[in-house]
């Protein structure tokens, strides 16, 4: 093995003539091989140039199950910011080989997946950024013991992305893995260039935290156990200190021990870490029984809850759940699951529905807006960072219009079907409803929430908003999933015609948006396989406007003071405010008010005044209820009585009449 700096490449005298004449796509390798990585990260190349026996890569030899690995040693801690590898090997069908990457985190990344068909020999460079992806590529290449590399003869963009190793410490041994997954065709390899671009050090101490448990299916009464692991970056620029973690342990989890650095206090759920080097971890084991019942799963989350040092892609102790100083670990008790039963869905002046027997979908688009009976136009949106899959059994392109997929409605509906591959587990695909005005209520089911074993392990969460503020969700489990918070986790199979797989989500509160994000949990292998689910018919309640009105005074001034006697109340000014409150969800529109003013008062002329409330009611009013001021908004006097004219108020929202009268 060779380990050789991007500032001081060994190969570079040798082979500087050939890599200046290479083609474009290598001009910002030649810049920086010319003048060294910049000072915000270093580039480094490992070779590994042991070959394999002549024609010695092959079904018989090197068999998936027994591949033929090559290693790179990196003797230096660094976080990895980008990872690409070079390989040099002759094959008489390209297409029978499958190439993996495996970190010393034992992450792996099936970057070549049987690419290029009956193309002869790999000479490339395999790079997330290159503009043409391996599965495009089928030219033949020139591989023999005398080919130079690098540079190689192509960049291109893998089977799966190697930024899956992005993060990770470099540090360790990374294997290359080559098998020969058909019959008949042979090869040889000859060399491989592993090249770790590492991230810049950063201020301070970036710290994250993992978490895992012992048995995901342990049964009722088993020990089990938990570990977190807090890691300070290798290109930190300080070590971190004062460091706790809350782990406030779930219910369905019953505490006996810990063990490991520093204390655990299992009342309060604090972690005392203490210090952690730069590159240094710190490791925690918590042990207990399982006291949940049968089916239930049981969430157990953890954040780093303080240090002493600032970090430079995380906030400590804000909840947030995207941040690596926050992990989250669950497990499904064994047993007879039965699906749940949900929350009772009640609309009392009735329901509307986006039904799609009713409604079209053009397949394979993901923008449409429909026109729903008493709300207007209600959109749906889906974006997805996996590929859309074209299957004609479920009706051609995806997302598409499709009643194959049933949830075990009989006679069958439509639903909008998902059909996508993920290349990672951390890929999702989001589906965002926007109604044009909020519902009481809203609730419809999610078909196909399953899991197969070395495919994929469905994951969904589901989140709804009321004028930009989050309301709870409630999802209910069907028997080949269970449901935590807002989350639904697929560990049972499920066939396309079977409610096993469905979940219902119900929102009792007004809501304006519902989000949907689909993608896979942790029992999904690394590159998940094609999976689906299928969106049906979304239920609401139908909207209303609930008014409510207050009538409040304030003193504006009052007259000086005589005598023994401390104010004079008559002559004193008084601003009254009417209040009017939506408390419904529906926008409340041509709303009326009118208050008749006693007679021992006088209205002061020109004192009207609209706004949002009391203290900001600013928009000026006349005294009459004619004229261009009357709209949206109008007020007036006559006759003793104040009366004004709201266009629209909003749910949830106030609009308030303000006006001045003195005491007689």
């Amino acid at each position: 093995m060779l380990g050789t700096s991007v500032k001081h490449p060994r190969w570079i005298v040798a082979h500087l003539r050939g890599l200046l004449g290479r083609c474009a796509w290598l001009m910002a390798l030649c810049i920086a091989v010319l003048y060294g990585a910049t000072e915000a990260s270093a580039q480094t190349t490992y070779a590994n140039t042991t070959a394999s026996a002549a024609n010695g890569v092959n079904e018989t030899a090197t068999p998936c199950t027994t591949p033929l690995i090559r290693t790179f040693v990196v003797g230096t801690s660094s976080t990895v910011a980008d990872v690409d590898i070079g390989v040099l090997i002759a094959h008489s069908y390209r297409g029978d080989l499958i190439m993996r990457l495996r970190s010393p985190a034992n992450t792996v990344v099936t970057f070549n997946n049987q690419t290029g068909g009956a193309a002869q020999n790999f000479n490339v460079l395999v790079d997330d950024e290159a503009g043409t992806n391996l599965a495009a590529d089928t030219a033949n290449y020139t591989a023999t013991g005398t080919t130079i590399t690098p540079p190689y003869a192509a960049a291109r963009s893998g089977s799966s992305l190697l930024n899956a190793f992005d993060g990770e410490n470099a540090a360790g041994t990374w294997q290359l893995e080559i098998c020969d997954n058909a019959n008949a065709d042979s090869g040889t390899f000859y060399r491989a260039h592993l090249i770790i671009t590492s991230a810049a050090p950063v201020t301070g101490a970036d710290l994250s935290i993992t978490k895992t448990v012992s048995n995901s299916n342990p049964a009722n009464g088993a020990t089990i156990s938990y570990t977190l692991t807090v890691r300070n970056a290798p290109n930190s620029s300080q070590a971190a200190t004062g460091v706790q973690v809350r782990d406030i342990l779930p219910s369905g989890f019953n505490f006996t021990s810990a063990s490991g650095t520093g204390t655990y206090n299992s009342g309060t759920g604090i972690w005392t870490v203490g210090t952690v080097a730069i590159g240094g971890t710190a490791t925690l084991n918590i042990t207990g029984t399982v006291t949940a019942g049968g089916g239930n799963g049981v969430l157990n989350e953890a954040e780093i809850s303080a240090s002493g040092q600032s970090d430079p892609d995380s906030t400590v102790n804000n909840g947030a759940t995207g941040e690596d100083d926050y992990a989250a670990v669950s497990f499904v008790v064994a047993g007879t699951r039965v699906a749940g039963t949900p929350p009772s869905f009640i609309c009392p002046t009735g329901t509307t529905s986006l039904d799609w027997d009713s409604q079209s979908w053009t397949a394979g688009s993901t923008n449409n807006n429909f026109t729903v009976t008493t709300l207007g136009t209600v959109n749906v949106a889906i974006t997805n960072q996996g590929a859309w899959v074209n299957n004609a059994t479920f009706g051609g392109q995806s997302p598409v219009r499709q009643n194959v997929v049933t949830g075990g409605i009989a006679p069958s509906e439509f639903s909008i079907f998902q059909f996508i591959d993920f290349a990672t587990i951390s890929q999702v695909a989001t589906t965002t409803v926007t109604l044009p005005i909020a519902v009481p209520a809203a609730r419809f089911t999610i078909f196909d929430v399953d899991f197969n074993s070395g495919q994929f392990a469905d994951r969904l969460r589901v989140t709804a908003n009321y004028n930009g503020a989050n309301v709870p969700v409630t999802l209910t489990n069907g028997v080949s999933n269970y449901v935590i918070g807002n989350q639904a986790f697929g560990d049972g199979l499920s066939t396309d015609t079977s409610a096993n797989g469905n979940v219902i989500v119900t929102i009792n509160q007004p809501v304006d948006t519902i989000i949907v994000e689909y993608g896979n949990h942790s029992l999904s292998p690394s590159d998940p396989g094609g999976q689906a689910i299928a969106i049906h018919d979304i239920f609401m309640c139908q909207p209303n406007g609930t008014l409510t009105v207050d009538k409040s005074s304030q003193i504006v001034s009052i007259p000086a003071a005589a005598g023994t006697t401390p104010f004079h109340i008559p002559g004193a000014l008084i601003r009254y405010c009417l209040l009017v409150t939506n408390t419904g969800s529906a926008t409340a529109t041509n709303t009326s008010l009118s208050d008749t003013l006693p007679g021992n008062v006088t209205y002061v002329a020109g004192t009207l005044r609209f706004g949002p409330t009391c203290a900001n009611a600013t928009s000026v009013e006349d005294d009459d209820a004619t004229g261009a001021d009357e709209l949206p908004e109008g007020a007036a006097f006559n006759a003793g009585i104040v009366s004004g004219t709201v266009g629209s108020i909003v749910g949830g929202a106030t609009r308030a009449l303000t006006f001045d009268v003195v005491i007689n």
